[in-house]
């Protein structure tokens, strides 16, 4: 029997990867049906407990794998592979509420181009992810939906603002999970949850709201990228090169192609372990360790040395994104958002006082000093190698726990804000777990790479993963067993 068919392979299909699913429905082994079926059975399975997936598309999923299954026309890349859309995006005749009770009725006319992207690949959308009020934290709860609660357990988050897509796909929702990201929303997740990902670049994903009645800040749009978090390397290779398809609506998208010029090897990867005076934790140290030596031993030239600026990119980054938010979101916060999320707002600005007025400005045109020096570096160094956080993922909540919790969960996170503000790709792998007193919690590693060469970063977790196996074999083996079998 061939590899990947259903008969000869025990796992389950809701394990499977998209990579499995796309050879085999491709092949004929397995119909798009039987895979979605698999899917919902086991969003029912154990959505009720984590509350990831706050809208289900159970008709319309069944709908769209039954039209695949009847169709004569090529077969794309993801056929049948079961997905699921973050609730801040467009999906046609979907609400677009960005887990504020004021925008639930918001009905959007049309698919954003993500998703247009991923339904042209022939994926399968299972149903739409949670994420906190207007996306704007690094931890999943809101008045509209309740709380995203983590696989892992309750004693750690599951992140923000794409908790749901990590927990979703790590508990086996789906086999891939869009999310997004401005300072870390893809990345967060990932680390919480054990998954993979690969926050693209400036311009790399087409991005546009047709329910949208404003335009975004030009931080923002230069920012805020989108992408999609996985159980695997090879699911980001697998799904990446779709979304990166051109969509005339996003006039500042780059048609530069997933695959670029093969670089000259071996490839030299920078790491640090700079924690700016905050402290590393002994795990987060191993976990980096782990994935340097597993990329020495695929052949890459591992060396530690300090990028440029490191510390000023990011806190000047995160400052200047909270000055625009301040003054273009900040009355919709005010309005409509929670008095939690008001209280969070305030404690991010004692953290982080936002430029403003002349002082705003003068800083956004020093993002391209910073970027000039990060791309002299990385004329070199193509890859750095570095902490997400600092310390293990935190509690739930952490974050409404004035501003010592707000420390904790952004002020440590200056090497996400710097690949935020710059603009770079930067993917988040796990690499270990960490058995605290209070439960167990994967570590994510850091890998960025230089401008337009997500490629890079993706063969580098693929070289990782040859030596560390993916985290969910150790959740589904040690922490779900009883509701995985």
């Amino acid at each position: 029997m061939t590899q990947n068919d259903k008969s000869s392979d025990p796992r389950p299909l809701w394990q499977w990867s998209a990579t499995e699913i796309a050879t085999a429905t491709h092949r004929g082994a397995l119909s798009a049906s039987e895979v979605v079926e698999a899917a919902l059975d086991r969003l029912d399975a154990v959505n009720p407990d984590l509350n990831a997936v706050v809208e289900v598309c159970v008709d319309a999923a069944r709908a769209e794998a039954k039209a695949l299954d009847a169709s004569d026309a090529p077969k794309g890349p993801l056929h049948g592979v079961p997905v699921t859309i973050k609730i801040n995006v467009d999906q046609k005749g979907h609400a677009t509420s960005n887990g504020v009770a004021a925008f639930k009725d918001v009905i959007a006319p049309d698919d954003a181009p993500v998703v247009a992207n991923l339904r042209a690949a022939g994926a399968v959308i299972i149903g739409r992810t949670n994420t906190p009020e207007f996306s704007f934290r690094a931890d999943t709860d809101n008045p509209l939906f309740g709380r995203t609660h983590n696989p892992w357990g309750r004693h750690v988050s599951a992140g923000g603002s794409s908790g749901g897509a990590g927990a979703s796909v790590m508990a086996g929702i789906g086999a891939l999970a869009h999310g997004n990201d401005i300072g870390g929303s893809l990345r967060f997740p990932a680390s919480a949850n054990g998954a993979v990902t690969v926050k693209p670049g400036l311009g790399r994903v087409p991005a546009w709201n047709p329910s949208q009645t404003r335009e975004r800040g030009l931080l923002a749009q230069s920012m805020s990228v989108q992408g999609v978090i996985a159980r695997t390397a090879d699911d980001l290779h697998l799904s990446m090169p779709t979304l990166i398809a051109a969509d005339i609506r996003d006039p500042l998208h780059v048609p530069f192609p997933w695959t670029g010029t093969a670089p000259e090897t071996p490839i030299k990867v920078a790491v640090s372990k700079n924690d700016f005076g905050f402290g590393l934790h002994q795990d987060v140290s191993l976990a980096i360790d782990r994935a340097a030596s597993a990329l020495t031993n695929a052949g890459y030239v591992v060396e530690e040395i300090e990028p440029p600026l490191v510390r000023e990119t990011g806190e000047i980054g995160y400052r200047s994104l909270l000055g625009e938010v301040k003054t273009l979101l900040g009355p919709d916060i005010q309005e409509h958002g929670s008095d939690i999320l008001q209280g969070i707002f305030d404690d991010y600005h004692k953290v982080f006082p936002p430029f403003e007025g002349t002082e705003l400005v003068s800083m956004l045109g020093q993002r391209s000093r910073y970027a000039r020096a990060w791309a002299e570096f990385m004329e070199t160094y193509s890859l750095v190698l570095s902490p997400f956080l600092l310390q293990p993922f935190f509690a739930p909540a952490r974050d409404t726990e004035g501003v010592e919790g707000v420390t904790e969960v952004l002020g440590q996170a200056h090497w996400s804000f710097v690949m935020s503000y710059l603009g770079l790709p930067a993917g988040n792998i796990p690499t270990h777990v960490a058995q605290l007193p209070y439960g167990p919690v994967p570590i994510g590693v850091q890998i960025a790479g230089q401008r337009w060469r997500e490629d890079l970063i993706v063969d580098a977790m693929q070289a990782i993963e040859r030596e560390i196996p993916p985290m969910c074999t150790t959740l589904w083996a040690q922490v779900m067993s009883e509701c995985c079998t």
